[in-house]
């Protein structure tokens, strides 16, 4: 997701080998000056970027880690405005009540079932509202994604004002004791009277508790400047950074917080409903370096693990008794924490994977249909006792799942190779094991990363 950026950190700091060379800190400051602007950054941001980290560097003395840790910490100031971080509730009411704005186009309506996703993941109770009626078929876009992610919507089609669309549906959400209700409005091509006029009075009419303008990453500096006629128009608190992951420039990330003053909450980092990240600078800035989020990855596994099926699966997989019905659990668990890609980007060490994995799909991969199509042609016995499986058993099953026996071999000696290995790892000092090897790979020692100048 950052590869573009992290690339050229990782070569800037390689020009800095010997201490108080200030030649190779003026080369190394002027190669990420072009490489930032080259990455869509924007120049004042640039600027500012380049200026903070200089002095830093020559303030505790010219070196690799004295660089690293500028760059480190400017990144954070750089990235970080006045305002709330991540999703923020309430605390004048149990409703949360959120206005999701933007321009046509942008993927308001996605982003908005996105942050529906990951609200329902952490177990409040979420009502979207359709208040989109400038766009055809933007009501129905949102009542499929709700039945897809299986949320509440508020819609009335035969109301034409989408004022009181948004005042019927706060309603509603209070009646319901709901915890959050996200209003999906309407957006244009570009930014009119009549747009701003319709906002401000919804605005009015339901008093949310934020404002999120969601801005098209793939329009670079564009985005920057509509976030910020936004701002000055109706307020914001907040942008939302869809389409993060066709971005292969990926700075506008980085200097939209700074050129339009509020903070950056989350981005959109695939195409699948779980794929919406929060965005808070010092984790951003950690992947950034290279050296993963393994706070988040957590936080992400936290939130859709069953606390007591990880207890019963961990306690099977030390058994050596986890079978195919508990694989399935798990492909489902993992599909919910969003994109492999997003996923591998975050474990230390780890980065340089995610885009030889941005094709792979959970649902669609060719590996995990075939696995599927074994599996379901299995008997309900065959599926809790895979040793039971001896050679005519294989001859069926590969029939029913229309697999020649090679490939039925090769999948059933990956779960027992992927079985064995789980077992080591739930066993005694396995995890253990798995954090420090992480920790080598992508540790941070005195708040320099590791991994990034080596």
């Amino acid at each position: 997701m950052f590869d573009s950026l992290t690339n050229s950190f990782k070569a800037v700091v390689g020009k800095i080998r010997y201490k108080d060379d200030e030649r190779a800190l003026k080369k190394a400051t002027t190669d990420l000056k072009k490489s930032l602007l080259k990455s869509d950054v924007h120049h004042k941001t640039t600027k500012d970027l380049m200026t903070s980290v200089e002095l830093k560097t020559k303030q505790n003395g010219i070196g690799q880690e004295s660089f690293l840790k500028a760059l480190q910490s400017s990144l954070i100031d750089i990235l970080t405005a006045n305002g709330n971080q991540g999703f923020v509730y309430s605390n004048k009411s149990p409703l949360t009540t959120i206005l999701m704005t933007g321009l046509q186009g942008s993927g308001k309506t996605t982003t908005t079932g996105k942050l529906a996703t990951y609200l329902k993941t952490r177990n409040k109770k979420v009502l979207v509202a359709a208040a989109d009626l400038q766009r055809l078929a933007a009501v129905e876009q949102l009542k499929q994604i709700a039945e897809q992610i299986e949320v509440d919507i508020f819609y009335d089609e035969n109301e034409q004002n989408p004022t009181n669309i948004a005042k019927k549906a706060k309603q509603k959400a209070q009646e319901g004791q709901y915890d959050v209700l996200l209003i999906d409005t309407a957006g244009r091509l570009a930014i009119d009277d009549e747009l701003m006029g319709q906002l401000e009075d919804i605005k009015k009419s339901v008093n949310p508790d934020e404002v999120f303008y969601v801005a098209d990453s793939l329009t670079g500096h564009d985005a920057t400047k509509t976030a910020t006629t936004f701002k000055d128009k109706i307020g914001i608190d907040g942008v939302i950074l869809s389409k993060y992951d066709g971005d292969t420039k990926g700075g506008v990330a980085i200097s939209i917080a700074h050129q339009v003053g509020v903070p950056l909450r989350f981005i959109g980092i695939g195409e699948k409903m779980p794929d919406l990240e929060v965005f808070l600078p010092d984790r951003i800035v950690s992947r950034l370096m290279g050296a993963g989020d393994v706070e988040g990855l957590a936080e992400k596994a936290a939130a859709v693990i069953d606390e007591k099926k990880a207890k019963e699966v961990t306690r099977k997989i030390k058994k050596g008794e986890f079978n195919f019905n508990d694989f399935l659990e798990q492909l489902e668990m993992m599909k919910k924490m969003g994109s492999m890609k997003s996923l591998i980007s975050m474990i230390p060490g780890m980065g340089q994977m995610a885009g030889q994995l941005k094709n792979m799909d959970l649902d669609n991969s060719g590996e995990i249909k075939r696995i599927k199509a074994l599996i379901c042609s299995m008997t309900p016995k065959e599926k809790e006792t895979p040793t039971l499986i001896n050679l005519s058993r294989k001859r069926r099953i590969a029939k029913g799942a229309g697999l020649s026996e090679v490939q039925v071999n090769k999948i059933l000696k990956q779960f027992k190779n992927a079985s064995k290995m789980a077992k080591k790892l739930a066993g005694k000092g396995g995890m253990k094991d798995m954090q420090k090897m992480l920790s080598q790979m992508g540790g941070q020692q005195g708040g320099v990363p590791q991994g990034i100048g080596r």
